[in-house]
């Protein structure tokens, strides 16, 4: 079922398989026609179990040219051991920058002692050239990437920054299984800002599951502003939202 809310596209499948299936297809499809025009592109990915499913599909299709394409991700806690399974740069090693050739893969570091200085690092190397895709998801507190409401601002000036964590993001992080308790999960992060993704030329998000039903609801029927994050995707020009039956209960 397809639909949209101002700019932003919208597919709607029964099955969170369905839904990661159809947003890796178009993915696929939108490498590919990039690939067609330029020597190489540049790709964000975000880390979450609700991109399983798509990561999985892209990382194991072998008639993509990875070796053509320079991967970055969107954010990193910040206090975590180097090989703490949490952090996203690990899990996304994981799930796919250790499994497709990539030309190369940008880490934000875990263990920087000097966060400022860190963003001031990975903001340059995501800034050297434009962004072709992104891939992401949607936080239950609205966010994207670790924008939450309290700090997220479509007219950041920065392009990478580091953030207090809400109590709903933390909780998240409980509630998908990631940490055992919410004392557990770290309270700063390093994350890519609002406009450094909004600047990317083609958004894919990926969002399943009951606990993002709200979410998904605010991003679509509330006003577009910072108290929902997300919303700023139908301001896109080339962006999709893929959910599934649960995420889409609210609609």
């Amino acid at each position: 079922m397809i639909h949209k809310k101002d700019l932003l596209n919208i597919q709607i499948y029964e099955t969170r398989s369905e839904m990661g299936e159809a947003a890796a297809r178009d993915i696929k499809a939108c490498i590919l026609s990039l690939l067609e025009k330029k020597e190489s592109i540049r790709m964000i990915f975000a880390a979450a179990p609700s991109q399983n499913e798509v990561l999985a599909a892209l990382a194991n299709d072998k008639e993509i040219p990875w070796e053509r394409v320079d991967a970055f991700h969107m954010d990193e806690y910040i206090g975590l051991d180097a090989e703490a399974p949490q952090g996203f740069g690990n899990f996304l090693n994981r799930a796919i920058f250790g499994v497709a050739p990539f030309r190369s893969v940008s880490y934000i570091d875990i263990t920087a002692d000097d966060a400022e200085r860190e963003c001031e690092r990975y903001a340059a190397l995501l800034c050297a050239a434009p962004i072709d895709i992104v891939v992401m998801g949607i936080g239950e507190n609205g966010h994207i990437a670790f924008n939450d409401p309290p700090v997220a601002d479509f007219n950041d000036p920065k392009a990478v920054k580091p953030v207090v964590l809400d109590e709903i993001c933390r909780n998240q992080q409980v509630n998908d299984g990631c940490f055992a308790r919410i004392e557990d999960v770290p309270k700063t992060a390093i994350t890519l800002t609002v406009p450094a993704l909004f600047a990317g030329d083609h958004l894919f998000c990926i969002v399943p599951a009951k606990t993002k039903a709200r979410a998904v609801r605010d991003t679509l029927c509330c006003e577009i502003g910072e108290r929902c994050p997300a919303s700023i995707l139908r301001r896109h020009e080339n962006a999709t939202l893929y959910l599934d039956g649960d995420s889409s209960s609210l609609l």
